[in-house]
């Protein structure tokens, strides 16, 4: 077996298009195993040896950095370059964030943010179907089920996005926002975000919004 040399294996840099973007680029004959373990934090294929993170909560160097760990546990060269590496060292601020969340450590708040990445990708996905949508006077609310035929009312935009309400039947879910909302209640999902067209653009992909029957 050949002597391995110094060359890296993976190269991880910010997206030149987007603020918080990562870009994997994967120089190693063994791409599988490169991709998979890139996948499982998030990286998303845009070309044969290029896959992206893009989030909704602008958290991509802290988890590109885990996948540089993991990637390294493996036995890869991986290379991260310094911007991205400056990004890595510095937390990232909201400032929009709600007030209770300057009594959160940094890992707290990471868990909010990342529950409602996890809610964009199923909605993305087509794991969890938006039936209505409305605006509270404040933000975006929205009712939805998922394919498993638990229903739910969401509260909130992009990285502020929550989960409020669980319920067991579709029927009941969306009789519950008619009755909350009323006249302000509109069929499917909301418009995107900047946030959420910035990271689809990234991807060179587009969400799937089936809106309800």
């Amino acid at each position: 077996m050949p002597a391995r040399t110094d060359l890296p294996d993976v190269r991880l840099a910010l997206h030149p298009d987007h603020s918080s973007a990562v870009v994997a680029t994967i120089t190693t004959a063994e791409r599988y195993l490169a991709r998979a373990v890139l996948a499982e934090f998030g990286f998303r294929p845009t070309g044969n040896s290029t896959m992206v993170l893009a989030r909704i909560d602008h958290d991509e160097p802290h988890h590109a950095d885990k996948a540089a760990s993991a990637l390294r546990e493996g036995g890869a060269i991986v290379d991260v370059s310094a911007a991205l590496q400056e990004e890595i060292e510095t937390e990232w601020t909201y400032g929009n964030a709600p007030t209770h969340w300057q009594w959160l450590t940094p890992g707290e708040i990471r868990e909010h943010t990342g529950e409602a990445q996890r809610i964009h990708d199923d909605i993305a996905a087509g794991r969890l179907t938006i039936h209505l949508h409305a605006h509270d006077g404040w933000t975006t609310v929205a009712v939805g089920t998922y394919a498993g035929g638990r229903s739910v009312h969401l509260h909130g935009e992009d990285h502020l996005r929550t989960q409020e309400t669980d319920y067991a039947s579709e029927a009941e879910a969306v009789a519950d926002f008619h009755r909350r909302h009323t006249v302000a209640v509109r069929p499917g999902p909301a418009p995107l975000t900047d946030i959420e067209r910035e990271a689809f653009e990234v991807l060179g992909t587009a969400p799937r919004r089936r809106q309800h029957q």
